[in-house]
């Protein structure tokens, strides 16, 4: 099962990379996009799998717990991943504005959003576990997934403090750099 959350976890950014570099550098917009529309699939398969793998009698293990938070996590993220490195290659290869660095209130505002993708993605996460745990039906068997609630809600804690941390101390701009000058 281990193995198949890696896999997944590969085939996204291979997917993500391979449609970047169809789309920029390879001048071929519609496959790239094609490529990116597929990424989704990959989390299908994910989820597809690990419930037949539990139905025909798995005892739930932390892997199992592990595919929810993926998913969750590429559910809440995934959308964003794929926007940063899209900017990031179109400045590469398609001469596009260089990525912006967020300071003061807009990157306390992108704080609070990844508070609302965080929680987001933990309430996906515990709905795979509860459904998971319905859908099997015995509690010895899934057992395992209950210990990984509490960690959903630490991610989510430490994510709260963190924005509270921007919105009391602001990511200030960084100074311009001294001219060079004779003593540098």
């Amino acid at each position: 099962m281990l193995l198949l959350i890696v896999g997944c976890e590969v085939a996204f950014w291979v997917l993500v990379v391979a449609g970047l570099l169809a789309r920029y550098p390879l001048r071929a917009p519609r496959a790239g996009g094609a490529l990116l529309a597929a990424v989704p699939l990959v989390d299908l398969v994910l989820l597809v799998a690990t419930a037949l793998h539990l139905r025909a009698g798995a005892e739930a293990t932390p892997a199992h717990a592990l595919a929810a938070i993926y998913l969750g996590f590429t559910l809440a993220y995934g959308r964003r991943l794929v926007a940063w490195a899209d900017v990031r290659f179109a400045h590469r290869f398609a001469g596009g504005p260089a990525p912006a660095r967020l300071h003061g209130r807009a990157h306390t505002r992108r704080c609070w959003g990844d508070v609302l993708r965080t929680l987001l993605s933990a309430l996906v996460a515990a709905g795979l576990l509860a459904a998971g745990q319905h859908w099997i039906g015995d509690p010895a068997r899934t057992a395992a997934l209950d210990r990984f609630l509490p960690l959903l809600g630490v991610v989510c804690a430490v994510e709260l403090v963190w924005a509270v941390s921007y919105t009391l101390w602001p990511k200030t701009a960084p100074r311009p750099a001294a001219p060079a000058g004779r003593w540098s």
